[in-house]
């Protein structure tokens, strides 16, 4: 055998997945409950205005998801696509890991590091996927179709417009940023919510601290240059903040000494505190360490405009308008539908919603086989006291009126499964047991109690009921329970395996969507960190920040990320941050 023909087998081997690929792929999906899934590349006839399908896939049902994010990537995953003709549409062909865009702001972390194309997270597996690069413009919800546009800007031939039609939609588009009309701000300032507005963000701070040194320039322009503005208290603003510090510090003063004493970030929120939907200790200790920093944070200041001088806003304590010169703006302070969403929701009696609203199966409301996952929908959870004479009269099996703590206990675990609210409302109230409930108006143990009883033990549970944070977690997590519920949807049509339908008879097909908070972190540079763990957990400080390191390295969507990501880190520690303008 040649040398030559050796290394073609070999990478034809490769190529195949023999069993060393196979282990590394077993490893991520052991470490990360995430890993390298299944797709396949096909190719786009530009100049036909739909897409055509194979006769053999017609007979199956098409799905077709709307997004390559955290909840998309998570559902196509896991969904067994053998089943159905899957088809993906989104504006990028890749997948991003958005909560290390502050790093890339700052060069910590490298941009290509963060991101894998689409088309190597799906590949083929059990079937075929079909991705389009482009960007969904209008969803006609009454004959089930779609209507999408190639929008990157070039001169290649053919039609940029195609439509598609579907049997389920899975709208996993996440949301933008939320100006709230703020004037200026779509002309002024920088956002933090893609892989290029990082890149953007890096190259103006460079650009910033290059126009201070030059000569010629006052004092007072090199302070204007080099203050850096931060809108939006939250974990993203925040860690942003702490980034930008660590560049200045560590690597920025070392190459521009001139301007070391000038640089100031300013961090402006509109609350009283920052990280507001952190536990107190951590936002106190959060503000206690950008004060050591000398991060400024004025809190209660509300931004009315945004000019490409100054910022302008509103002292709520005292009622006083300020205006103060900046170099940079970065604005953080919450997302909104997109256009398109908000079109589809006027269609199917949602225009009055400010978010797309789902049921407890993700599904949306008013609009059968649709459904929203991630940052673009919300769930809508039913109110227990809506059907609190259901509950009473199904649970009351001999119809006596009365319902015995046996009656009760015989129900309650649907009760729980289907009101979530009830079981939070129980730990508010630090009752160990739902027979807790079973009191009279003075607080005595009873042993039955009537409709009104009933409603009295349950009229305040939903007061516990809450939206889900637009999170990546919450997104992956519906993401991979829409997947298990596509993959079962025909298994259990006749053998439901939800809770009982209290309105009707029979159960509900599937268990309905319950999320499960497994911490979160907010790093605060200097190698320092703080997390809310599961089990009402804090923990702040130097350990915190490699439990952020080990827990987002193995979150990573592929071996070749972790990889990257891992190196990056390295490399800051040994070679300092890269500060060319590219």
């Amino acid at each position: 055998m040649t040398i030559l023909s050796f290394f073609t087998r070999a990478s034809r081997a490769f190529n195949g997945y023999p069993a060393s690929s196979k282990f590394l792929l077993l490893c991520t999906l052991s470490l990360s409950g995430g890993g390298v899934v299944a797709y396949s590349e096909a190719q786009v006839d530009a100049s036909k205005t739909s897409v055509q399908v194979n006769e053999k896939d017609c007979k199956k049902k098409r799905v077709v998801v709307l997004g390559t994010g955290w909840a998309g990537i998570s559902f196509l995953k896991d969904l067994d696509v053998s089943a159905y003709d899957v088809q993906v549409v989104s504006p990028r062909n890749y997948f991003a890991f958005t909560p290390l865009l502050p790093s890339v702001t700052c060069g910590t972390i490298e941009a290509r590091s963060i991101v894998e194309p689409v088309r190597n997270i799906i590949k083929k597996r059990n079937g075929e996927i079909q991705f389009w690069e482009a960007e969904c413009m209008k969803i006609d919800a009454a004959n089930k179709k779609l209507f999408c546009r190639y929008t990157v800007e070039n001169n290649l031939v053919g039609n940029d417009e195609f439509s598609l039609e579907y049997d389920y939609l899975v709208i996993a588009v996440g949301a933008q940023v939320n100006t709230f009309n703020t004037p200026g701000v779509l002309e002024n300032c920088f956002f933090l919510k893609e892989v290029e507005d990082a890149q953007k963000i890096r190259r103006r701070v460079i650009d910033c601290f290059e126009k201070a040194v030059l000569p010629g320039l006052s004092e007072e322009e090199r302070r204007i240059n080099l203050h850096f503005v931060i809108v939006g208290g939250g974990p993203t603003g925040v860690e942003f903040a702490a980034e930008l510090h660590d560049f200045v510090q560590e690597d920025l003063i070392n190459l521009y000494p001139s301007v070391k004493d000038l640089v100031k970030i300013t961090v402006i929120q509109s609350g009283d505190h920052i990280l507001n939907m952190f536990d107190e200790r951590i936002s106190s200790f959060a503000e206690q360490k950008f004060r050591r920093d000398g991060i400024e944070v004025q809190t209660g200041s509300r931004v009315i405009s945004v000019s490409d001088k100054e910022i302008t806003m509103k002292l709520k304590a005292k009622g006083e308008i300020c205006s103060v010169p900046h170099g940079l703006v970065v604005w953080s302070t919450g997302v909104e539908t997109r256009p398109f969403v908000k079109d589809f929701m006027g269609q199917i009696g949602q225009a009055n919603r400010r978010v797309l609203a789902t049921d407890e199966w993700l599904r949306v409301k008013g609009c059968e086989d649709v459904y929203a996952l991630g940052d673009c929908a919300t769930i809508n959870q039913r109110k227990v006291m809506e059907d609190i004479a259901a509950i009473f009269k199904a649970a009351d099996k001999d119809n006596s009126g009365f319902l015995t703590v046996e009656e009760f206990k015989d129900v309650i675990d649907d009760i729980l499964e289907r009101y979530p609210q009830v079981e939070h409302y129980l730990k508010s109230k630090h009752l160990r047991d739902v027979t807790d409930l079973m009191k009279d108006s003075e607080g005595n143990y009873i042993d039955k109690v009537d409709i009104e009883g009933f409603k009295l033990a349950l009229c305040q549970a939903d007061s516990q009921v809450k939206n889900l944070p637009a999170t990546a977690q919450v997104a992956a997590q519906q993401g991979a329970y829409l997947s298990k519920c596509f993959n079962r949807k025909y298994k259990w049509k006749d053998n439901p395996e939800g809770p009982r339908r209290f309105r009707g008879s029979g159960r509900h097909q599937f268990h309905p969507f319950q999320y499960k908070h497994l911490g979160q972190f907010a790093p605060l540079g200097g190698e320092q960190a703080a997390a809310e763990l599961p089990g009402d957990w804090v923990s702040m400080g130097r350990s915190t920040q490699w439990l952020w390191y080990s827990v987002y390295a193995s979150k990573q969507v592929s071996w070749r990320t972790r990889v990257l990501v891992v190196s990056d880190w390295t490399r800051r520690f040994i070679f300092g941050r890269d500060s060319s303008r590219i």
